[in-house]
């Protein structure tokens, strides 16, 4: 499924819990939270590439999906961390060879949302070596169903898949870089990794943090907004006042964003919790407004505050039903 695709069956967010000519206010922030995500994408598809350069050998590519960083090699070509869109494939390839001399060699995924890895498939007909964790290459392997998206993924051809897997921890030694791959707990997805450029003080966050605006947490693959905190908190304490943090989406970020970041999610995550425990349901959660006052700050993508109340409540739901 292309982006495009996705963008077209996310306006139908909603739409089933509509009665007669009305919707509830929930599947109505929902609906609005689909067209907010259309524009973006509309755009993201035309959009000519952002490249910003954090080093001599450490660059980032934005406006193709999630944000790919890009690592120079003197031998065996680049290692890419995410491969974006699969209709931006080509425009990738070439900024990929253009900041770094020669197409990907490595690439890592840090998790399974084909915003990050729907450029598998071309990386992976070059005969280049596909590193993720092993949920990340299991939910690839087979059908997927974004449930608050409403959107089915469909399983990824072999070539796409990755064919070097981790469980927890996985480190790379190349060119004189020590790349270290951590996997978390359950927060984005039940995929998630980061990855620590060590010699160049950089995390590529992927979808743990986004930086600036109310993050996506994809319930239907076990995320939630506790293992957000709880993956950030993991983050910062490798990260240092100086490390640059890539986002999953965003602007390049500080520790002090993640800081930030981290807090309006616990914040979020308590007023939630609570209401939860006197028996509130998500979507009566998200007419009562709790997260209005955050809306100004953190709305500014395609997650409005009353999507992600739904989302995040939902995922707390879920995660609370699991533990028993």
């Amino acid at each position: 499924m292309d982006r495009r695709q996705f963008l077209l069956n996310s306006i139908a967010l909603g739409s089933v819990a509509a009665l007669g000519n009305s919707l509830t206010a929930a599947a109505a922030s929902r609906r609005k939270s689909a067209d907010a995500l259309l524009d973006t994408g509309a755009n993201e598809l035309q959009d000519a590439l952002q490249i910003s350069h954090l080093t001599a050998d450490l660059s980032v590519i934005m406006g193709a999906g999630g944000n790919i960083a890009v690592l120079k090699l003197n031998e065996g070509g680049p290692l890419q961390i995410d491969s974006g869109l699969a209709n931006r494939s080509v425009d990738i390839a070439k900024a990929v060879t253009e900041v770094a001399g020669a197409p990907a060699g490595m690439l890592v995924n840090t998790h399974w949302h084909f915003d990050h890895t729907g450029g598998n498939e071309a990386i992976g007909k070059t005969h280049a070596t596909i590193i993720a964790h092993s949920a990340c290459r299991s939910r690839l392997s087979s059908d997927q169903m974004v449930e608050f998206l409403k959107m089915k993924c469909p399983a990824s051809p072999e070539v796409a898949l990755p064919i070097a897997t981790f469980t927890d921890s996985f480190s790379i030694y190349t060119g004189g870089h020590e790349i270290a791959l951590t996997h978390v707990q359950p927060a984005h997805t039940d995929t998630d990794i980061f990855v620590h450029f060590k010699k160049e003080n950089v995390i590529h966050a992927g979808d743990l943090m986004f930086n600036g605006f109310f993050p996506f947490i994809d319930y239907s693959t076990y995320g939630w907004i506790g293992g957000m905190v709880a993956a950030a908190d993991r983050i910062l304490k490798i990260a240092n006042a100086d490390t640059r943090i890539i986002p999953g989406h965003g602007p390049i970020a500080s520790r002090a964003d993640l800081v930030a970041f981290r807090d309006m999610l616990h914040t979020v995550q308590t007023r939630l919790e609570k209401l939860i425990e006197v028996g509130h349901k998500p979507e009566q959660i998200s007419s009562a407004k709790p997260l209005a006052d955050l809306d100004a700050k953190w709305g500014g993508g395609f997650m409005k505050a009353d999507a992600f109340t739904v989302c995040a409540a939902e995922g707390i739901v879920r995660h609370k039903s699991l533990k028993g």
